[in-house]
């Protein structure tokens, strides 16, 4: 029976994974897809973060470049529109009741973003205060909360991209 619990619980922690690990890809997607700065901001800003308007909407929907993304977390998992993962239609409404997951599917589980500038010589290194750089990098965390409290990371996603000026 102990054998028959640990690969039951084995087999759990790798479906976790691999979900958590499609969010997390979907999510840098979601990130990578929009602009590098906002329309008329230059691309050196020192404040990375979405503005007032853009926080205000339901969930991610009006996030229109990289920067908005910065210190986004959710718990549950949500879609961009703000509705939690398996029950959104991905346009702001909701999926028809057959298609849905169970409402407590995703409950215990968050998502976090961080987007932030990296040195240029070495993308590993992240710059503090008002460096900045060509070159920045968007980190999505996926956790999920155990019974004690504390959370545990199911997947941690990390991409570098970069800021190509248009040729004079």
């Amino acid at each position: 029976m102990l054998g028959l619990s640990s690969s039951a619980q084995t087999t759990q922690l790798s479906v976790e994974s691999s979900i958590a690990r499609g969010i997390a890809e979907g999510l840098v997607d979601e990130v990578l897809g929009t602009r590098y700065a906002a329309a008329g901001a230059g691309p050196y800003q020192t404040s990375l973060t979405a503005s007032s308007w853009e926080r205000a909407g339901q969930g991610r929907e009006r996030f229109n470049d990289t920067d908005d993304f910065n210190q986004f977390s959710a718990q549950p998992v949500e879609g961009p529109w703000g509705v939690a993962l398996g029950l959104g239609n991905d346009v702001g409404g909701l999926r028809h009741a057959h298609f849905q997951l169970p409402a407590n599917y995703f409950s215990g589980w968050s998502e976090e973003i961080e987007v932030y500038y990296v040195d240029e010589s070495n993308p590993s290194v992240r710059l503090t205060g008002t460096n900045t750089s060509n070159f920045r990098a968007v980190e999505v965390r996926i956790l999920a909360d155990n019974h004690d409290g504390t959370q545990r990371e199911l997947a941690t996603l990390r991409r570098v991209y970069a800021y190509v000026p248009a040729p004079q």
